[in-house]
């Protein structure tokens, strides 16, 4: 079941609401402090006085100053926009404060005039430059993270679905590649009119229908793809017959541990492919598939006619194909060895599957 998403997440999806958490969160916070630090409401008052001020300080450098002046490289018209903004609403502060606050908590004082607050320049940087401004600070900061954070999500969702689509791709390679094979057995046993041809076709069926509408999927069940394996033996047993001396053996401790489809079939086929092709007699192909507490073991033994090279299971389309396949799948979770004698070619793979 698909959790519902937190209150705080829903919330921070609506640009809105996320505001308004942040000025109430930022105003309550301070104003609690200095009502603990000093026992009054004074600042509470000065503070809710001097929000217009705020609010206009923060919204016209993040969203204009900043992006349209600073990032665009045009210091000369920042910096100026910047000390005539600190003046205006630092005055716009002032007056707030001294026609609006002050006298809610302060008797039997003289406020000063309207000139007096605009030529004190000096006290409007000293003292109102930080109280208007610092809530815009704090926003510069919090959307340059929240920025980063983006950034990074977006290379991140990038890289990812880049991913998604080689694998597509590689997949797509594995099916042309399997039919290839496939169909050149199939034109043999044709050639021969063998009665098999017919069984090969249904068998060929029904593995195409696995590999082109059941392996879309990020994982499979591990018993699916032995099932897909076992196809494939059960094809080329039609082949070969009696000549092959052709073992299979798997033990999985949970059938329904998630795989990767179509990561083992390669390394069957290459043993098909440079084991018994041309030359079944006594071919010898062993097959060993080991699944337990989530750690897969899957080895691949053939004999093979003197002079074959394996190339360390490099060779053919689909051994490259499943070194890409492992590298996209199970980065640094599996090792891939093998053992290139002179009658027989050893290929292991042991991937951690968690």
């Amino acid at each position: 079941m698909k959790s519902q998403p937190r209150l705080i997440d829903r919330i921070l999806q609506y640009r809105v609401p996320s505001h308004i958490l942040f000025w109430v969160f930022l105003l309550g916070t301070f104003s609690l402090s200095a009502f603990l630090s000093t026992g009054t409401l004074n600042h509470f008052y000065n503070n809710i006085a001097m929000l217009p001020a705020q609010l206009a300080a923060a919204y016209f450098l993040n969203y204009y100053q900043v992006p349209k002046l600073l990032f665009k490289k045009r210091y000369g018209a920042f910096a100026l926009s910047l000390f005539l903004s600190i003046y205006l609403l630092a005055v716009i502060a002032r007056c707030t404060v001294v026609y609006i606050a002050e006298p809610l908590f302060r008797e039997d004082f003289t406020q000063e005039s309207l000139w007096e607050i605009l030529w004190d320049v000096p006290y409007l940087f000293a003292v109102y430059f930080p109280a208007v401004y610092m809530y815009a600070l704090i926003m510069l900061i919090i959307k340059t993270i929240k920025k980063r954070f983006e950034e990074k999500h977006e290379i991140e969702v990038l890289y990812k679905e880049k991913a998604k689509n080689e694998l597509k791709f590689l997949k797509a390679q594995i099916q042309p590649h399997f039919l290839f094979n496939t169909l050149n057995n199939l034109y043999a046993l044709t050639l021969s009119k063998s009665d098999l041809a017919p069984q090969v076709v249904l068998k060929l069926s029904e593995l195409l229908d696995f590999i082109l509408y059941q392996s879309d999927e990020p994982t499979i069940p591990v018993e699916k793809e032995i099932e897909l394996i076992q196809g494939f033996l059960d094809l080329e047993s039609l082949r070969y017959g009696d000549d092959l001396d052709l073992i299979f053996e798997h033990s999985v401790d949970e059938p329904s541990t998630p795989i990767a489809p179509l990561l083992l079939l390669p390394l069957v086929e290459n043993a098909f492919k440079h084991g018994s092709s041309g030359s079944p007699e006594n071919a010898k192909i062993h097959i060993h598939l080991l699944v337990q507490s989530q750690k897969l073991s899957f080895s691949v033994f053939n004999s093979k006619p003197e002079g074959i090279e394996m190339n360390n299971g490099n060779s053919g389309i689909g051994i490259a194909n499943l070194r890409r396949q492992l590298e996209l799948n199970y980065p640094n979770q599996y090792e891939l060895e093998a053992k290139d004698a002179q009658d027989s070619y050893w290929v292991k793979l042991s991937i951690d599957l968690q």
